[in-house]
């Protein structure tokens, strides 16, 4: 993944800090935190209405635990509206199809903020076997542009876009 191009040029990143089973995201916070030419990095705060907010990531040691037991950075939020400034989005998956429709764990949480990106690409990281023909999809689905897995990088190209723009 970090030899994306995308990522290679991204000025803004706006990730999440994985826990439990999800594929690990330290590695590439720590790496993209430690470029010579660093992006900002963003990461989400979980709101009370299940919505995300945003705040800087800009040291491992500055995270404390906030709702439903997630880290996020020790650092004021910007504001729902900040990912729209990212140039790569990564988001969670529990698997995504081959048509870039997403699945999530239920919440809407990122679906909501991916629909304040602009023509940022949407990035996933997912194990083997999470990269399906098709998932199901909802009219509230947000499109997955690039699906990372250990077996290699998959450019996904959706044939119509699903939900509104």
């Amino acid at each position: 993944m970090l030899d994306l191009p995308d990522l290679l040029a991204a000025r803004c990143v706006a990730a999440y800090f994985s826990f439990g089973t999800e594929p690990s995201t330290a590695e590439l916070l720590a790496e993209l935190g430690s470029r010579a030419e660093r992006p900002r990095l963003l990461l989400p705060v979980l709101r009370d209405d299940l919505d995300l907010d945003w705040a800087i990531y800009d040291e491992p040691g500055r995270m404390t635990q906030g709702a439903r037991g997630l880290w996020v950075p020790d650092s004021p939020v910007l504001g729902a509206d900040a990912v729209a400034e990212a140039d790569v989005v990564v988001v969670p998956a529990l698997a995504v199809g081959r048509d870039g429709v997403r699945l999530g764990r239920g919440g809407g949480s990122f679906d909501r903020a991916l629909s304040r990106v602009g023509s940022g690409t949407v990035v996933t990281l997912l194990y083997d076997g999470e990269l399906l023909p098709d998932v199901p999809a909802e009219a509230h689905d947000r499109l997955v542009d690039v699906a990372v897995l250990p077996s290699g990088v998959h450019r996904l190209r959706p044939a119509t876009p699903v939900g509104p723009p």
